[in-house]
């Protein structure tokens, strides 16, 4: 039995059956598919879980169709559009898989490998959609998100350089560095994990008290 229809029947996480039913549109889906494990925060969270978005695409993609990466909610659900005086509460983690280069889609180039700096680019791009300034029109804001994202970009590839302190976290009960940085947005930080590469991203929840673990059952991540 393949992945995709062995997912669409049950949940899985890791390759283990878990229980729970996935129809074929259920955004469970894609995290199901993917051959790599998941992360969350661990037991100490004990706040709303739910899921965000998983697929391919992000920076140094696999092959067309492949599930290269997604991302995990924690708290409130960060706002989808500008709110004045925004106070929501949220940590997001970022699972990356570990790709080898390898030749683009379209078989013109070559990518390079996922790295560490792949999971810090797509953190900190996320805390950037989720926290843009309201006072922006439209069209200043797409100006200030390129330019932020080139900005995430520099610093993503330079993640030994000053813009970035360490940080040790647990990661399935064992202390991991992270490379970790704050901003007026929120804070970004990005490592390695057992089988993945690991990011996330988060505000109003101290990134200091988190710890990661591998998620044994997707299924306590609620839907959209």
């Amino acid at each position: 039995m393949d992945a995709t229809s062995h997912a669409v029947g049950t949940a899985t996480a890791g390759g283990r059956v878990v229980g729970g039913q996935a129809g074929p549109a259920d955004p469970l889906v894609p995290y199901l598919t993917a051959d790599f494990p998941w992360y969350g925060l661990d037991d100490g969270w004990t706040g709303r879980r739910y899921l965000m978005q998983a697929g391919a695409g992000g920076p140094r993609a696999g092959a067309p169709g492949s599930v290269d990466y997604g991302t995990l909610g924690h708290g409130e659900e960060p706002a989808r559009q500008y709110e004045p005086r925004d106070t929501r509460k949220f940590a997001v983690v970022v699972t990356v898989a570990r790709r080898d280069s390898r030749r683009s889609a379209d078989n013109t180039g070559t990518l390079e490998a996922t790295s560490a700096s792949s999971a810090a680019w797509l953190a900190g791009s996320g805390l950037l959609a989720a926290t843009w300034p309201g006072q922006l029109d439209r069209a200043l804001r797409q100006d200030w998100l390129d330019q932020q994202s080139s900005l995430a970009w520099d610093l993503a590839d330079d993640l030994a350089g000053p813009g970035w302190s360490t940080l040790s976290l647990p990661v399935n009960g064992l202390p991991q560095p992270f490379r970790y940085r704050e901003s007026e947005y929120g804070w970004v930080l990005a490592g390695e994990a057992p089988g993945v590469l690991l990011g996330a991203f988060g505000r109003g929840v101290s990134a200091y008290g988190t710890g990661f673990a591998t998620v044994p059952d997707l299924t306590v991540y609620t839907r959209p």
